[in-house]
């Protein structure tokens, strides 16, 4: 299908999939978060991107982590890094089109080479799962400012910690980053953390 799908159609595919109402709350939520983040870049900065196009990316780029969950009701942390292409599978079983699709499998981190893939013998096929588009490049950005690592608590996490957290990946994914900052500018964390009652770190 080559339509974007409204808020209640996300909405309703997120409530197909999620394996309780916790698990959807938290998904669900974090895409929410992503998608003000994007929006408010777009308003800030005057970006010429689809918004409809970036809402629905961010909206839907994490719905695979549902296929993650285990019988006792927790995410498979151990094989997180395939969310992103158990998205891709799932919203190609839904009949989306590829455009809509690849924003799950091409969001993470500050997108994912083959190099990364062997280098770090990562369980996903042998292929770059990288950002192309302007909108894609903008949901992947955006989702890095927002942290489910915590379960139990979803939070916003600001440019310099993000930086600190992520020094193990190298140089090169840190460069990746800081050319994205450069490119989108930095969201106003502090205004989201009070809509969503939570805190930056």
């Amino acid at each position: 299908m080559n339509y974007l799908p409204n808020n209640d159609e996300i909405r309703l595919l997120h409530l197909k999939y999620a394996p309780s109402e916790d698990a959807f709350d938290f998904i669900y939520t974090h895409c929410q978060a992503v998608w003000d983040i994007a929006a408010q870049l777009i308003e800030r900065t005057n970006l010429p991107v689809n918004r409809e196009q970036v809402k629905v990316g961010c909206l839907l780029h994490d719905i695979g982590v549902y296929r993650l969950y285990t019988a006792g009701g927790e995410i498979d942390f151990k094989n997180y890094i395939m969310h992103g292409i158990l998205g891709y599978e799932l919203l190609a079983e839904e009949g989306f089109s590829q455009a809509i699709c690849r924003f799950a499998s091409c969001h993470t981190g500050v997108g994912l080479t083959k190099a990364d893939i062997l280098d770090e013998a990562l369980p996903l096929p042998i292929e770059d799962f990288v950002a192309t588009t302007i909108e894609e490049r903008l949901v992947m950005y955006a989702d890095n400012f927002h942290t489910k690592s915590d379960p139990s608590n979803l939070r916003f996490m600001s440019a310099k910690t993000y930086i600190e957290h992520n020094r193990k990946f190298g140089v090169e994914h840190l460069l990746k980053f800081e050319k994205f900052v450069t490119e989108f500018g930095e969201p106003d964390l502090p205004e989201l953390a009070q809509k969503y009652r939570t805190v930056v770190i």
